[in-house]
């Protein structure tokens, strides 16, 4: 199988331990992994360099930052330290990859406008920092059934929006099909963000139906859903992208297997439904 760009995000198989994760993935010829802070920061963020160090294995992302919306000036001065803290993580692990998820409505507000702005104000705080450290921020737009609670961010084209104010060795976007799949703007804004240097990650998931309650953890596996997964990656690529294709799936049927079996499994789906 061609795995030389696959990456399994953590989250895919996250009833791994990270020992188990970094063996699995070097007995299947897996070489990248991304990362999420809360089991890298239990695991210890040293411990977790020097173990994918040892394993072989490239950490492709760090899942996440963001969630910089907040009014209260308490709550913005958490979320920015917050943020600095998972930059320093990034960087510590090897990866120059931080994805951001904005944020969503604040308590008793409608105005998505200005939720943005205040996503933009931050960026104006963290991009030189993430710069400093080697680290670029990747804002990833998320599909608008999450807009009131966790990303006022919808769309590719807003979300190269804010970007585009930054150098884009400092930001830029992650590319996503579970939530671009639908937007019909997203191609052009694909081989927008090509051009400019601006795709720092991209992720597959496919969109299966009906979606379980809660909706969070309903990310199909590859080729069983609505989404044209090789024809985005074709995009991607004619867009100049030629860095890792992470794999994140949040699935509850998923978690409840095996994980080194789902984890063959989807490296079997990449090659049939990516390649």
């Amino acid at each position: 199988m061609t795995l030389d760009r696959l990456s399994i995000n953590q989250m895919t198989v996250r009833q791994l331990s990270l020992p188990e994760l970094a063996g699995a993935c070097r007995r299947l010829g897996i070489g990248s992994v991304g990362l999420w802070r809360e089991p890298v920061q239990a695991y210890g963020v040293e411990a977790t360099a020097k173990l994918v160090r040892d394993a072989g294995l490239t950490v492709t992302s760090l899942c996440r930052g963001g969630f910089l919306t907040a009014t209260d000036p308490r709550r913005r001065a958490r979320a920015l330290a917050d943020n600095r803290a998972a930059i320093d993580e990034a960087a510590t692990l090897g990866t120059d990859t931080l994805v951001l998820v904005a944020g969503g409505l604040p308590p008793d507000s409608r105005d998505l406008a200005a939720a943005r702005e205040r996503v933009a104000d931050a960026l104006e705080v963290l991009a030189p920092r993430a710069g400093e450290r080697g680290v670029r921020l990747a804002i990833e737009p998320l599909h608008p059934m999450y807009a009131a609670d966790r990303c006022v961010v919808s769309t590719l084209t807003q979300a190269l929006g804010l970007a585009e104010r930054f150098p884009a060795s400092q930001v830029g976007v992650v590319v996503d099909t579970y939530h671009i799949w639908w937007d019909d703007s997203a191609p052009a804004a694909v081989a927008r963000a090509g051009e400019r240097g601006r795709i720092h990650a991209f992720q597959l998931a496919d969109w299966t139906t009906p979606l379980p309650e809660g909706v969070l953890n309903g990310r199909g596996q590859l080729g069983d859903g609505a989404v044209d997964l090789r024809g985005w990656r074709s995009r991607v690529d004619a867009a100049g992208f030629t860095g890792a294709i992470e794999v994140e799936l949040f699935n509850e049927g998923l978690w409840a297997r095996d994980g080194r079996e789902v984890l063959e499994e989807t490296a079997g789906r990449y090659v049939e439904h990516v390649l």
